[in-house]
């Protein structure tokens, strides 16, 4: 993997470009939360596909999709950023999270449970925290009962965040807002009765808020219990899709 280029703040967050092979590119991201420090909070930000099949109509990656990463390809982006800040692999820090999140629906690529499995064996990382962050497409039900039975074996007592991105709480507009088939709510709250177990982190659904998009605490109060759920509100930053 060749490092094309990079820009950001190390205090805050770098975005990197690679070539992962020829005329292969890919994004992904560390970041900390100031003030806290880089030994008590670390995120990395990976990407599982070559731009997106999904096309959010927010999100820049889905206009070109060149397939899934492989295994190899993932870890790449992971080991990178672990060597380039820890080269022994020992990763003292007290969250650090590793997120499937910048580029592609990990849920399409059964390589990232691979790599889910693999990367215990991989670094010294008391503090490995994975999070899958999903629209729940329909028809990777396999991908998430394998998911379950990983973080049952190897992430249990709150070290996986599984988080839903879902944006509204207006049903038409989602399905404008993500324009493929996917879970309702009763489906990825039926998911999650089996999915959350005591000692685990809440399940996140995340809302990317625009002042058109509305989020009514009744409609989600109707379909998740607030004793295992919670609200995440991400920023929508300036990008070709979102000007």
């Amino acid at each position: 993997m060749k490092i094309i280029g990079c820009a950001g703040r190390d205090d805050v967050a770098i975005v990197y470009l690679a070539e992962i092979a020829d005329g292969k590119y890919v994004e992904f991201v560390e970041s900390v939360q100031p003030p806290i420090p880089r030994e008590n909070k670390w995120v990395l930000i990976v990407s599982t596909s070559l731009g997106c099949p999904v096309g959010c109509i927010m999100c820049d990656a889905g206009g070109w999709y060149k397939g899934p990463l492989s295994k190899d390809e993932i870890l790449a982006q992971i080991d990178y950023l672990i060597k380039k800040r820890y080269p022994t692999g020992n990763v003292p820090v007290k969250k650090f999270k590793i997120q499937f999140a910048r580029m592609g629906e990990p849920s399409f690529n059964e390589n990232v449970l691979a790599v889910l499995e693999e990367i215990p064996s991989l670094y010294n990382a008391p503090g490995i925290m994975p999070c899958i962050s999903t629209i729940a497409p329909k028809g990777c039900e396999r991908f998430f009962e394998r998911l379950l039975e990983i973080k049952n074996e190897y992430y249990f007592n709150g070290r996986f965040q599984m988080q839903f991105s879902i944006h509204t709480t207006d049903h038409d507009l989602r399905d404008r807002i993500i324009p493929i088939k996917k879970w309702d709510f009763d489906e990825i709250a039926e998911y999650c009765e089996v999915f959350y177990q005591r000692g685990d982190r809440k399940i996140t659904l995340n809302f990317a808020p625009a002042s058109e998009w509305p989020i009514d605490a009744g409609t989600l109060l109707e379909h998740f219990d607030p004793d295992k759920f919670l609200i995440k509100l991400t920023p929508l930053n300036p990008t070709v899709s979102v000007i």
